[in-house]
């Protein structure tokens, strides 16, 4: 069941930064919008580890290297 909780945290974090994008309240590369994806992500990768969800892994993890990678880029500008 707390798996469960975690998983839905972390989805509805980037499904939230998402929607919040497409509304035109967050840009793609706002902070809130990178670090809610990175996090959510983070999450997510950490659950498919877990559950051993091979593909959903690869996603995540991607997912989330490349959301750390806009904070990275977003830090040095």
């Amino acid at each position: 069941m707390l798996i469960q909780i975690v998983s839905l945290t972390g989805a509805m974090t980037i499904l939230a930064a998402f929607v919040l994008q497409l509304w035109g309240r967050l840009k793609a590369d706002d902070l809130a919008y990178l670090w809610a994806n990175t996090v959510g992500a983070g999450v997510l990768t950490v659950v498919a580890w877990i559950g051993s969800q091979w593909g959903f892994l690869l996603m995540e993890s991607v997912w989330t290297l490349v959301s750390a990678y806009g904070l990275v880029k977003r830090a040095r500008a």
